[in-house]
């Protein structure tokens, strides 16, 4: 048997393991969060192509509880910071401290020092707040004092945040909206998801809400560093790629788009589109994995006319649009 021939095998074997891996996270998740299949697919979407998410909703839907859930799964260490209009940059990456005991400062790490970050409501902290977390969702450091901190590997960012109209609320700046990888929605569920919800509650699941204690721990950071690998093999065909290019380049020039989607874009739809082919079980990236996460991975991105603004016109709609108009590939 050929070196190839041993490479491939080898690669299908861990292939194999990894979707059955994947698969089985997502299982532990649905056992807490009905019917938001499709959000949880993009969590782990962002988790596999090393990316950060913006989970946005009216309160209620299930964003912490999601982000628990995978937490859970998830065997590394996990932190959680309340975005709050008073919470300073230091609560969240660390601060320096004089030990008057030794007379010297001491760099206290804050919770950012972690594997999965939950920013709960990080819409309710100040634009100076919100961007201490530029730095480490970019480079995956944190500096403090002039001396970087490296965080723990694999990290990620998983933010939750209200909409926008809704009271106490400031947005986001476009800095840090470009460096989540995926911006997911989440709406009301479904009549039939939801009386299965109520239905697993009145059956003495949990009083308040649903009881964590189930789910399973399944995954360990040296996993997902080796899921991770496995996605960055995942073919694509070069008419895949020039198709990316294309969708994301179209935005730049588009009637009522007032500033297109970056370079940080395409990366990033590539990326999505990857770990989308692996957490569906192919080996190759196909043009409907990219429809199917195009909307997630630009709709942050881009900054509509005012006109349109105006008109009530919603960035998934002019994207839509995109999608429609550029021709994909036809294999």
């Amino acid at each position: 048997m050929s070196d190839q021939q041993v490479n491939e095998n080898t690669f299908e074997k861990n292939f194999e393991q990894a979707c059955t891996l994947l698969q089985a996270v997502k299982s532990e998740i649905k056992k807490v969060l009905i019917g938001q299949d499709d959000v949880i697919d993009q969590v782990l979407v962002a988790l596999i192509g090393e990316g950060h998410v913006l989970l946005e909703g009216v309160p209620g839907l299930g964003k912490t509880l999601l982000v628990r859930a995978l937490a859970k799964c998830f065997g590394g260490e996990f932190s959680r910071v309340q975005f709050t209009p008073d919470l300073m940059p230091s609560d969240v990456t660390g601060h320096a401290m004089f030990n008057m005991a030794e007379q010297k400062f001491e760099i206290r790490k804050g919770p950012v020092f972690t594997n999965l970050l939950l920013a709960d409501e990080i819409n309710r902290a100040p634009a100076k707040t919100q961007a201490a977390l530029l730095e480490v969702m970019q480079e995956g450091q944190i500096t403090i004092e002039g001396e970087s901190f490296t965080t723990s590997q694999p990290f990620m960012v998983l933010a939750t945040q209200n909409p926008v109209e809704q009271e106490g609320t400031y947005p986001l700046p476009e800095a840090e909206l470009d460096r989540f990888m995926l911006k997911v929605g989440m709406d009301y569920p479904q009549e039939a998801d939801e009386l299965t919800m109520i239905k697993q509650l009145s059956a003495g699941k949990s009083a308040t809400g649903f009881d964590l204690a189930s789910i399973k721990s399944l995954i360990k950071p040296a996993q997902v560093a080796a899921i991770r690998r496995i996605a960055s093999k995942i073919i694509v065909d070069d008419e895949v790629l020039a198709y990316i290019v294309n969708l994301v380049r179209a935005t730049r020039n588009w009637h009522g788009i007032a500033r297109g989607a970056g370079p940080r874009a395409t990366i990033a739809l590539l990326s999505a589109a990857r770990s989308l082919a692996l957490l569906r079980g192919n080996t190759y990236v196909t043009p409907d994995d990219v429809k199917e996460i195009y909307l997630s991975a630009l709709r942050h991105r881009i900054l509509l006319s005012a006109e349109l603004e105006i008109e009530g016109t919603t960035a998934d709609q002019v994207l839509t649009n995109v999608l429609q108009k550029i021709e994909a590939p036809r294999k």
